[in-house]
């Protein structure tokens, strides 16, 4: 099963039904049969929004599928902290933070060229060392 990076905004539109993107994200994944990648970055973001909006039992079935092995946690090295870095001053002026450079660092280490995001505004501007452009789904 070929893999697919997956950014905050998508995580939280799988979980909220009430979201503009969840119609979308959970068509594009019945569609694609993917294999789910969250750089552990992600993960305490979509769970604030989470836990945030939906509460605390969503949460906790969302960490459940989580652990589950649903999708694939993917932690950060050493190298992929300098790239961050790297990537978060190259973006300074389109305000690409922490989490969003993250997500690029993770994609470049891993060779994965998608990416299932809410986010075009920041990750349309990127342009990561390992292909021309992120291809962004849904």
């Amino acid at each position: 099963m070929k893999p697919i990076l997956v950014d905050t905004g998508s995580l939280y539109a799988m979980v909220d039904r009430d979201d503009s993107w969840h119609d979308r994200t959970i068509a594009f994944l019945n569609m694609a049969h993917r294999q789910l990648v969250i750089p552990l970055t992600v993960l305490p973001e979509a769970c604030y929004l989470i836990v945030s909006h939906l509460g605390e039992h969503v949460e906790v079935e969302f960490m459940q599928s989580v652990v589950r092995g649903e999708m694939k946690v993917e932690f950060l090295k050493r190298d992929d902290l300098t790239r961050t870095a790297d990537v978060m001053a190259k973006y300074a002026d389109a305000a690409l933070g922490f989490v969003d450079a993250s997500v690029v660092a993770v994609a470049e280490r891993l060779q994965i060229r998608e990416l299932l995001t809410t986010d075009r505004r920041h990750f349309s501007l990127v342009r990561p060392r390992h292909c021309p452009r992120l291809e962004l789904r849904p």
